[in-house]
């Protein structure tokens, strides 16, 4: 057993300095000669991805490379590498709205855009709390979206109207072709369109509270926009929108969701473990000021619709759990570790 000094990522999103649990690994397992309390401490990444590569502590060798010229040291089924890739994310504030490409996809995007799309490999991931964990993921029922978009008229109206919209409540083939109708027409607003959307919008719920309009505020807050060169034109995140159409829920400790290929999402607080195909590639379509590829998005997601996606785990002996997904390069074990009082010295 090799101990390994894992890699730290410290994206903007994350909690700063010692609030995160990142942090509390780096520190407790000296990744780092320091913990800096003016950092966010995001992401703690545990294989052999380039973007973030463990080492062995004694030699400070890529693990990577040492399993190459040891492939002795995994099983026949990770093909002379690891192909999973585990982190802990503390989230201070929210990520992306994304989605993750099939390998097919994956493969493409890579070939025509490396910068982007860094390895060809696709990327179904799962989450698991290990504290409360909101987050945004996959699409509402239909009825859900039918109601958020008739109650934000100045979200429809991006949209063209709600002329498309009554096609949301026809069968399963027409729901899903009008639902990818709406969204890539909001998503594809002008940044003219955009700016006055979000304005008005954001100025009417703020006095009309709610869980949902509370949180849309509250997105808006956290990603105000960018002002455009040309014209001065303070244009809001089309993230700010994302509730109305995806499901908004709470992860409880031990939950978990599995989130597959072409599946919208964004985390937007709380700790988790997670736990890949090894890949980094993501296409992101707001919540960002991150490179944006909504075009890609929108013509790649399911558009499938239902309640939030809570994924079942199994106890398969007393104190360990297996979340086991339908993917062949990773399952993840839950073991609990019970102390015990020493007995008294007599």
């Amino acid at each position: 057993m090799y101990k390994l000094i894992c890699a730290v990522q410290n994206y903007s999103w994350g909690k700063p300095g010692s609030s995160s649990t990142v942090a509390a690994l780096v520190k407790d397992g000296h990744h780092a000669d320091c913990v800096d309390e003016q950092k966010p401490y995001a992401e703690f990444w545990m294989g052999v991805h380039p973007n973030g590569p463990a080492k062995i502590a004694e030699t400070l060798e890529d693990l990577a490379n040492r399993i190459t010229n040891h492939p002795e040291l995994v099983g026949e089924h990770e093909q002379g590498t690891l192909q999973f890739l585990f982190k802990v994310l503390s989230v201070n504030k929210a990520l992306s709205v994304q989605s993750h490409p099939t390998k097919e996809e994956a493969a493409i995007l890579h070939k025509n855009d490396p910068v982007h799309y860094p390895d060809p490999n696709h990327k179904p991931e799962m989450a698991i709390a290990l504290t409360n964990f909101e987050l945004l993921c996959g699409f509402r029922p239909a009825k859900e979206i039918y109601r958020n978009l008739k109650g934000a008229p100045e979200v429809l109206s991006l949209a063209g109207g709600s002329g498309e919209l009554e096609n949301l409540l026809g069968g399963d083939a027409a729901a899903k072709a009008a639902l990818k109708n709406i969204f890539t027409k909001i998503w594809s607003s002008t940044p003219e369109q955009l700016a006055e959307a979000v304005q008005k919008f954001i100025s009417r719920i703020k006095n009309e509270p709610s869980e949902l309009n509370d949180l849309m505020v509250r997105l808006d807050h956290e990603f105000p926009g960018d002002t455009t060169t040309m014209t001065s034109l303070v244009v809001g995140d089309v993230g700010v929108f994302a509730p109305l159409l995806l499901n908004h829920f709470t992860l409880k400790p031990g939950q978990a969701s599995f989130l597959g290929p072409n599946q919208p999402h964004a985390y937007l607080s709380g700790d988790c473990i997670e736990c890949m195909a090894c890949s980094d590639n993501t296409i992101r379509a707001g919540l960002t000021p991150k490179f944006k590829d909504i075009q890609t998005l929108c013509a790649n997601l399911t558009y499938a619709m239902s309640g939030p996606p809570i994924f079942a785990h199994k106890e398969v002996f007393s104190g360990v759990d297996l979340y086991a997904p339908p993917v062949p390069e990773f399952a993840v074990q839950s073991v609990k570790v019970y102390m015990f009082p020493l007995e008294s010295e007599h």
